[in-house]
């Protein structure tokens, strides 16, 4: 089904950084695997819209995974406009403003796109030291009622996972989404890629999937940082996944799923899945 898999591992750090808790990227094509850690998001942005265009250019597909969240609860795109997963992609894109050494405004975003609610929320957890308006520090209430709900269904699903709302505090994965889907908006339109699985990966190129490598134990290696050793597990799964002909029932898995599913909130890739264990892989 593909002839090369990458997968990333995000970072909403607001410094360049390396090493743990930074970007990584693994990059699997035939039997070769190579590990990335890009400082800064920029860097990271940049290198990822060179290979796929490298790619491109030698007529092999692509499957990318990113460990963050594609989409929302139902709630936030239809204050955004028409268009469900669109609505949200292209207002990240238009809002969330990177600098070059990884400063970012994804507390003030949150707080905008709180504005659109008539209640505190849905996005809390300011991580700054000054006041952000519009963004409450403390997990706010009505969850379901004045504010979407709380979390997608695929995270309800998934032991680990925390809600996509989270900007900061132990766990959070909001800043990263906030900041991941912006950077795949720009990829998506500089590449043409589908979006699985608000897209069917039918005949696309290049195909960006939402991953999360902590739905499987870590491959024991001491000599690297957790977060590469969870990239490359990720890329050999997968790549296991397409030799046995379980792949195609993994991107399948959301068909069963409520429409919302396909329509704003997304899916992780291999939530079905999460039985297989990548030892004996290398």
């Amino acid at each position: 089904m593909f002839d090369t898999f990458v997968i990333v591992d995000w970072s909403a750090a607001g410094v360049p950084r390396t090493g743990k808790d930074s970007i990584w990227i693994a990059v699997l094509r035939g039997g070769g695997l190579v590990l990335h850690n890009p400082a800064t998001r920029a860097e990271a942005e940049a290198g990822l819209r060179a290979l796929l265009s490298e790619e491109a250019r030698a007529g092999r597909r692509v499957l990318a995974g990113f460990d963050f969240a594609f989409g929302y609860p139902a709630g936030l795109s239809a204050r955004l406009g028409p268009g469900s997963w669109r609505a949200v992609w292209a207002a990240l894109a238009a809002r969330v403003q990177e600098g070059p050494k990884n400063a970012n405004n994804r507390f003030d975003v949150g707080g905008d796109l709180n504005g659109l609610f008539d209640a505190p929320g849905p996005f809390w957890g300011n991580g700054l030291k000054r006041d952000v308006a519009g963004l409450p520090r403390l997990k706010p209430a009505g969850w379901g009622g004045v504010l979407p709900v709380n979390r997608r269904i695929c995270d309800g699903l998934a032991p680990g996972a925390q809600e996509v709302w989270k900007l900061s505090g132990a766990g959070s994965v909001g800043g990263q989404a906030l900041t991941g889907i912006a950077m795949l908006e720009r990829l998506r339109q500089a590449t043409g890629a589908a979006v699985w699985p608000f897209e069917w990966p039918s005949d696309a190129g290049v195909v960006l999937a939402e991953v999360f490598p902590s739905l499987w134990p870590v491959g024991v290696d001491p000599a690297r940082v957790r977060d590469a050793v969870q990239v490359r597990d990720v890329a050999l799964r997968l790549a296991a996944w397409a030799r046995q002909g379980r792949l195609a029932g993994a991107l399948d898995a959301p068909l069963g799923q409520p429409p919302g599913v396909r329509m704003e909130e997304g899916w992780i890739l291999g939530l079905s899945e999460k039985g297989f264990d990548v030892a004996g892989l290398t």
